[in-house]
C-alpha cells in the first residue's frame, strides 16, 4: 500500500518547527499582533446590520415558490389601495389575525359572545398609533387596505343581528355560504368558522371557532414601516384586553406578520444571558484540567488563556465577517459557544504535547516540537471544519450560508491565534518553568527531590519541577495519571479480544439504531418551533391547527401566455386542468373553486337567448367579456390580464380549494402533487400560494442533507488522506465520519427532532466536529514507530487519550446553555452536538483503536529499520515525545560507531546519552537506561 502524499506532513512539521523557534525567540510581537488585530477587526460592529425575515432565512434562495411568486406578481400585482382581496395575495403584507374559542361550553353561536365579538372588533378598530415627522395619529380605518373604497371588514360580525334567532335555534346556518336575512352579506362561513359542524342537511350544529383578520396598506416602503407600527399596537391592544381579563365568555388568541420576525429575534437571543455564566465553567474547567500536583509544570493560566485566545479568535472573526458587509443572524449567537470548543480543544491538543517533550530540551526545542507535534493534529481538525463550512456555503438556505460563513472564518482565526498567541504563551510559560518557576505565583520553587526538609504545605503546593542536576529523579518526573491509566488500562482492555467483539457488537447495535431512526425521520421546520415556549403566538399556532387545518389554503392557478379562449377547444383545455386540480386528494370540491372561465361561459350558455350575445368571435367574446363580467366589484375582474391594448388576454388565473392538509408531511405531499399536474399540463401552467415559499424546504431538506453528507466524506477521506499519509487510516476516519454522522441523523429522529434547516446546519459541522476526535487517534497512531499494533495504540491513548476527553467534555459544558435557553433552535442543537461529541469521542477513544489494531498494515511505518528498543522494565526518563523522521534526525542508536541521540539529552560527552546502556543481542541494539 502506498505511502501517499507524506511530504504535506513533512512540510507541514518543519514549517511548525521553524515557525515553533520564531515564537519562542519572540514571543511578545506574537501576543501583541493578534491583540492589535483583535481590537481593529472588533470595531466592525458599529456596522452590523441585523436580518431577521424568516423567509429570507429558511426559505431556499432560489426555490420555485419564489419563481411562481414572480409570476403571479408579474400579471397580479397586488394593490392594497382600493383593488385588495384577501384570497389573491402574493405576499403576507401587513395584517393582524386573531382566533377565538369561548371560555365556557364549545359553540361559538351566542348572543353574549357575539356582543365580546363585537367589542373586540372595537378594540382593534380604535387602536392608534403616531406616525410620521409630523406625529399624526392613525387607527384602523385610517390605514385599512381597501376594496373599491371600502375597508376590508369582517362581515361576518354582522351575524349579531341574527344571532338571537340561531341561538333559539329558529334561524339556520347553511354551510359553506348564506346570505345574512337582515343585511344581505355573503358570509362564506369556511373563511371565519373553524372545527364546523354540520348535520346531513349541511346545516350547522356547533362552531368551536371563529378567527377575524384585518389588514393594512403595503404598496410603499412607507406604508409598510406604518403597518409595522400598527400590527405592534394591535398586539398589544389585543393582548392587554385578553391578559387584563375584559373578555368573559371569549378566549382570544393573536398574531401578525411581524410575530414571525419578533419572535425569531427574542427566540435567539435567550442564549446571550447565558453567555458570561458559560465561558466561566468552561475557563473553570480549562483550568482545574491543566493543572499537576507539580507546581512547576501545571499549567492553569494557560489553560484559561486557551479561552481567551479562542474568544479573541471568535470576535476577530465576527468584525471581520461585518466589515464584509455579512448580515448577522440570530443562529449566529450559536458559534461563540462552539468555536470557544474548539478553541479549548486546540489548547488541550497543544499542551499534551508541550508535556510530551523533555524538561532537558532548550525551550525554543520544546516549543519547535510542540508545535510539529499538536499544529499538525490542530491543522488537520481545523482544516476540515473550515470544509464543512464550506459544503455548507452551498446550501440553498441562506441561514445555513451565513452561518457557515461566520463560523468558518471564525475557525481560521482562531487557528491563526493559537500557533500565534496561544503558542507565544506557552513560550512565556515554558522559559517560567525552565527557570522553575511557580505556574500560578511565579516565584522560584524547589522540587520534590530538594524539599524533603520543607514544610508540608510547602511540599505540597509550592514545589515542582527538575533538579538540574539531576533532571531524571522519578520524584521530579511524575507521570498524568489519566494518561498513564490511558496508556496502560484502557489500552489493555482494547486489546484482550472479548473487549473487541464486544465493541463491535455494540458499533453493530449502534448502526442498527441509527438506520432504525432514519425511518422514522420527519420533515420541515414548524413555525411554532421559532416561537419561545411561553410566546402568545404559540396559542395561535396551536389553534389554527385544530381548528383551521380543513381549508388552510386558497390556492392560485397560473395560466401564461396568449391564449385564444374563445375557442372551445381552448376552453375545454382549461377546463380539463381545472377538474384535474380539483380531482387531487387536497383538493376540494368544485363547490370551492373560483373559475372566471367556468362561470362566465357557463352564464352565457345558460342566458345565452335572454342576454343576446355571443361569444365565439375574438372580438365578441372579448366585448362580452368587459361588459358583462369584468366590471369592478367583481373579483373576477382580478383574475385576467389584457395586453396594452386591451385586444389580448396574455394570462388569467382561478382559484382552488386545499382541503385536509393536517401537517408538514401533508403539505409537502401537497405542493408536490400540484407541481406535477401543472408539469404535466400541455398549457404554461403553475400553481402559488404565499406560504410555498416556505414548503420548499420540505422538498430540498432532505436531498440536501444527504448531497452535503456525501460530499463531506468524500471531502473528509481525501483530506485526510493528505494530512495522515496512511491509506488505511484515512479510510478509517472517513468511515468513523460517516458512521457519526449516520448516528446522528438517526439517533436526532428517536430524539424528537426533525430534519430541518436548523439541524441541517448541524449535519454540516458533524462531519468537521466527528474529524476532532479520530484525527488525532489516527495521527498520533501512524506517527508512532513502536514495533506492534499494540504498543502503537498505548503510544497513541497516552498522547491525545487526555485531550480528546478534555475536548469533548469542554464542548458539553459549551453547549449545556443551549439546552436551558428555552428555544427549540438552540436546543436542536445541544442534541446534535452532544450527539456528535458522544458517537465521535466513543469512535475516536474506543472503536478506532480497536480498528486500528485489528487492521494494521504498516502502509506508511518503515518497521524495517532497527530502531532503539526500550527496555520496558525501565520507565521514560520524560514524557515521550511523537517523532517526526523529518524533524528529529535522532531517534535511534544502530550500534557499531554510527552514534545518534536525541539533542536534547544530557550524555557523557562520547556521543551516548547520559544513563544509556547498550547491548547486542542477535544482532540487534538495544538499550535501556539506569535512573539514578
Amino acid at each position: 500500500m502506498a505511502c501517499g502524499l507524506s511530504w504535506v506532513d513533512k512540510i507541514l512539521t518543519k514549517c511548525f518547527y521553524r515557525l515553533g523557534l520564531i515564537v519562542a525567540n519572540y514571543p511578545g510581537y506574537f501576543i501583541i499582533v493578534p491583540i492589535f488585530l483583535t481590537l481593529l477587526c472588533v470595531t466592525g460592529f458599529q456596522n452590523i446590520k441585523y436580518e431577521m425575515d424568516p423567509e429570507y432565512l429558511f426559505s431556499p434562495e432560489h426555490g420555485p415558490g419564489k419563481t411562481e411568486r414572480a409570476i403571479v406578481e408579474q400579471y397580479f400585482k397586488m394593490n392594497y389601495t382600493n383593488r385588495f382581496n384577501p384570497t389573491r395575495i402574493t405576499r403576507p403584507g401587513r395584517f393582524g389575525r386573531v382566533i377565538v374559542i369561548p371560555k365556557h361550553g364549545n359553540n361559538m353561536l351566542t348572543v353574549d359572545i357575539w356582543k365580546e365579538l363585537r367589542l373586540l372588533d372595537d378594540i382593534v378598530q380604535n387602536a392608534t398609533i403616531w406616525y410620521g415627522e409630523d406625529d399624526q395619529p392613525y387607527q384602523y380605518k385610517d390605514l385599512c387596505a381597501k376594496w373599491l373604497d371600502e375597508c376590508f371588514k369582517n362581515d361576518i360580525l354582522n351575524l349579531d343581528k341574527v344571532m338571537e334567532e340561531v341561538q333559539n335555534n329558529t334561524l339556520k346556518l347553511t354551510f359553506p355560504i348564506m346570505f345574512n336575512p337582515v343585511t344581505w352579506d355573503a358570509h362564506a362561513f369556511p373563511v371565519y368558522f373553524g372545527g364546523t359542524e354540520i348535520d346531513e342537511d349541511s346545516l350547522i350544529t356547533r362552531v368551536p371557532s371563529l378567527q377575524l383578520a384585518y389588514f393594512v396598506t403595503a404598496d410603499t416602503k412607507t406604508q409598510d414601516a406604518r403597518g409595522a407600527r400598527w400590527e405592534d399596537a394591535f398586539l398589544e391592544a389585543v393582548g392587554n384586553a385578553e391578559d387584563g381579563g375584559l373578555f368573559k365568555h371569549i378566549s382570544t388568541a393573536r398574531f401578525a406578520s411581524r410575530t414571525l420576525d419578533i419572535e425569531l429575534e427574542k427566540n435567539t437571543r435567550t442564549v446571550v444571558p447565558y453567555f458570561g455564566s458559560t465561558f466561566v465553567i468552561m475557563a473553570l474547567f480549562s483550568v482545574v484540567t491543566c493543572m499537576m500536583a507539580d507546581w512547576v509544570r501545571s499549567k492553569p493560566l494557560l489553560g484559561l488563556l486557551g479561552n481567551v485566545s479562542a474568544a479573541m479568535g471568535t470576535l476577530a472573526a465576527f468584525g471581520f465577517a461585518v466589515y464584509l458587509g455579512i448580515p448577522f443572524i440570530g443562529i449566529n449567537l450559536v458559534a461563540p459557544l462552539l468555536m470557544c470548543s474548539i478553541g479549548i480543544d486546540d489548547t488541550f491538543v497543544m499542551l499534551a504535547a508541550w508535556r510530551r517533550t523533555p524538561v532537558t530540551m532548550s525551550v525554543p526545542e520544546r516549543m519547535a516540537h510542540m508545535l510539529s507535534d499538536a499544529a499538525v493534529s490542530i491543522t488537520i481538525t481545523s482544516f476540515t471544519d473550515v470544509v464543512s463550512f464550506v459544503i455548507g456555503m452551498s446550501s440553498p438556505f441562506p441561514s445555513i450560508q451565513i452561518f457557515c460563513l461566520y463560523s468558518g472564518l471564525a475557525v481560521c482565526f482562531i487557528f491563526m491565534w493559537h500557533v500565534t498567541f496561544f503558542a507565544a504563551c506557552v513560550a512565556i510559560a515554558g522559559y517560567a518553568e525552565k527557570d522553575n518557576r511557580h505556574s500560578i505565583l511565579c516565584i522560584k520553587v524547589k522540587p520534590v527531590s530538594l524539599s524533603a526538609k520543607k514544610s508540608w504545605l510547602y511540599r505540597k503546593f509550592m514545589t515542582g519541577g527538575v533538579n538540574p542536576k539531576d533532571a531524571d529523579n522519578p520524584s521530579d518526573n511524575p507521570e498524568n495519571a489519566f494518561m498513564r491509566w490511558c496508556r496502560d488500562s484502557l489500552s489493555w482492555y482494547l486489546i484482550q479480544w472479548p473487549v473487541r467483539l464486544l465493541i463491535i457488537l455494540v458499533f453493530i447495535l449502534y448502526i442498527a439504531g441509527a438506520i432504525y431512526g432514519t425511518t422514522t425521520l420527519q420533515e420541515g421546520l414548524q413555525r411554532r418551533k421559532l416561537s419561545k415556549e411561553n410566546s402568545y403566538s404559540i396559542e395561535f399556532y396551536d389553534r389554527e391547527d385544530f381548528y383551521f387545518r380543513e381549508f388552510p389554503y386558497r390556492l392560485q392557478v397560473i395560466i401564461s401566455g396568449e391564449m385564444n379562449y374563445w375557442e372551445p377547444a381552448v376552453q375545454e383545455q382549461i377546463e380539463n386542468l381545472t377538474q384535474t386540480f380539483e380531482a387531487s386528494p387536497y383538493i376540494s370540491t368544485p363547490l370551492y373553486t373560483e373559475s372566471w372561465l367556468r362561470s362566465f361561459v357557463g352564464y352565457v350558455k345558460r342566458n345565452q337567448e335572454n342576454l343576446n350575445v355571443s361569444i365565439d368571435t375574438r372580438e365578441d367574446f372579448l366585448k362580452t367579456l368587459n361588459e358583462l363580467w369584468l366590471f369592478k366589484p367583481n373579483p373576477f375582474s382580478l383574475d385576467i390580464k389584457f395586453n396594452e391594448d386591451g385586444s389580448k388576454i396574455i394570462a388569467s388565473r382561478f382559484m382552488i380549494q386545499a382541503v385536509n392538509i393536517t401537517d408538514g408531511n401533508m403539505e409537502k405531499d401537497m405542493v408536490r402533487d400540484l407541481r406535477r399536474i401543472c408539469d404535466e399540463s400541455p398549457l404554461n401552467v403553475s400553481v402559488f400560494h404565499p406560504y410555498f415559499v416556505f414548503f420548499d424546504q420540505f422538498e430540498l431538506v432532505r436531498p440536501t442533507s444527504v448531497q452535503s453528507c456525501f460530499i463531506s466524506g468524500i471531502t473528509m477521506l481525501f483530506i485526510s488522506f493528505i494530512f495522515i499519509p496512511d491509506l488505511m487510516c484515512s479510510i478509517w476516519v472517513a468511515l468513523c465520519i460517516i458512521s457519526v454522522e449516520a448516528g446522528v441523523l438517526g439517533y436526532m429522529s428517536l430524539w424528537n427532532v426533525n430534519l430541518d434547516s436548523i439541524s441541517m446546519i448541524n449535519l454540516i459541522m458533524c462531519a468537521g466536529f466527528s474529524v476532532d476526535f479520530t484525527a488525532h487517534i489516527c495521527y498520533a497512531y501512524m506517527s508512532c514507530k513502536a514495533d506492534t499494533a499494540e504498543e502503537r495504540v498505548r503510544e497513541s491513548l497516552y498522547s491525545v487519550g487526555l485531550p480528546i476527553c478534555q475536548g469533548a467534555i469542554s464542548t458539553i459544558l459549551g453547549v449545556v446553555a443551549l439546552a436551558v435557553a428555552g428555544s427549540y433552535i438552540f436546543l436542536v442543537f445541544f442534541k446534535m452536538i452532544f450527539l456528535v461529541v458522544l458517537f465521535g469521542a466513543a469512535h475516536g477513544l474506543l472503536l478506532l483503536p480497536v480498528l486500528l489494531s485489528i487492521f494494521d498494515f504498516k502502509s506508511c511505518r518503515n518497521s524495517k529499520k532497527k530502531k532503539l528498543k526500550i527496555d520496558k522494565a525501565y520507565p521514560h526518563p520524560h514524557p515521550y515525545t511523537i517523532p517526526h523522521p523529518s524533524l528529529h534526525p535522532v531517534h535511534q542508536y544502530l550500534g557499531n560507531n554510527n552514534q545518534k541521540y536525541l539533542g536534547g539529552l544530557a550524555h557523557n560527552g562520547n556521543g551516548v546519552p547520559k544513563g544509556l546502556v547498550m547491548t547486542t543481542y542477535n544482532g540487534e541494539t538495544h538499550g535501556k537506561f539506569i535512573l539514578g
